[in-house]
């Protein structure tokens, strides 16, 4: 069964440690729909995931990281 899956790019308004931005994918990770997450080294405030558009939305891929206590918008998809 093919997928079309798709990629939005994240801002993450906090300065988060390594720790935190590896807590942070792991737990978007987990997420139903959810196919990869990915921080830059160079660009810590952005976040490239990966999703299934007919399982979950970007808009609750931003509750998500809401829910966490962080501030994030969506600032492009690829």
């Amino acid at each position: 069964m093919a997928t079309n899956d798709v990629n939005v790019v994240l801002h993450i308004d906090e300065t988060l440690s390594s720790e935190e931005i590896h807590d942070l994918e792991k737990g978007l990770s987990d997420v139903g729909g959810v196919i990869s997450t990915c921080v830059p080294k160079n660009t810590p405030h952005l976040m490239i995931v990966d999703y299934d558009p007919q399982t979950l939305s970007s808009k609750a891929l931003l509750h998500h990281i809401r829910d966490s206590g962080l501030h994030s918008q969506v600032i492009g998809g690829i």
